[in-house]
C-alpha cells in the first residue's frame, strides 16, 4: 500500500514524530512524508506514534492509496525533501 502521512504535533514532539516516520516512510515536505508499506509495517508505524502524541493536542492523518501507480503529484514551488525517488 502506498501512504501519505500529514501530522501535525505540538513543537516538543516533532523531532520524535519525524524520527519515527522516517524509519518507514520518506520525508518530502515539512510535516509530510510518503512510500510504499505493508500491512505490518503500517500497523507497526501507527504503533509507535501513538506512543509518541498526545491525543488531545495532536494530529496524524494518513492517506492510505492501493498503490503509487494511480498517483500523480504536481509540485508548485520549492522542491523539499526527497521528491525525487517517487518519480
Amino acid at each position: 500500500m502506498y501512504v501519505i502521512l500529514v501530522y501535525d504535533v505540538n513543537v516538543a514532539r516533532v523531532s520524535k514524530v519525524l524520527k519515527t516516520a522516517r524509519k518507514y516512510l520518506h520525508w518530502v515536505q515539512n510535516s509530510v512524508l510518503e512510500g510504499e508499506l505493508t500491512e505490518a509495517s503500517f500497523r507497526k508505524l501507527k504503533m509507535e506514534l501513538e506512543r509518541i502524541i498526545d491525543r488531545e493536542e495532536d494530529s496524524i492523518l494518513f492517506y492510505v492509496l492501493g498503490s503509487q501507480r494511480y498517483t500523480r503529484r504536481e509540485i508548485i514551488g520549492v522542491r523539499k525533501g526527497g521528491e525525487e525517488w517517487v518519480w
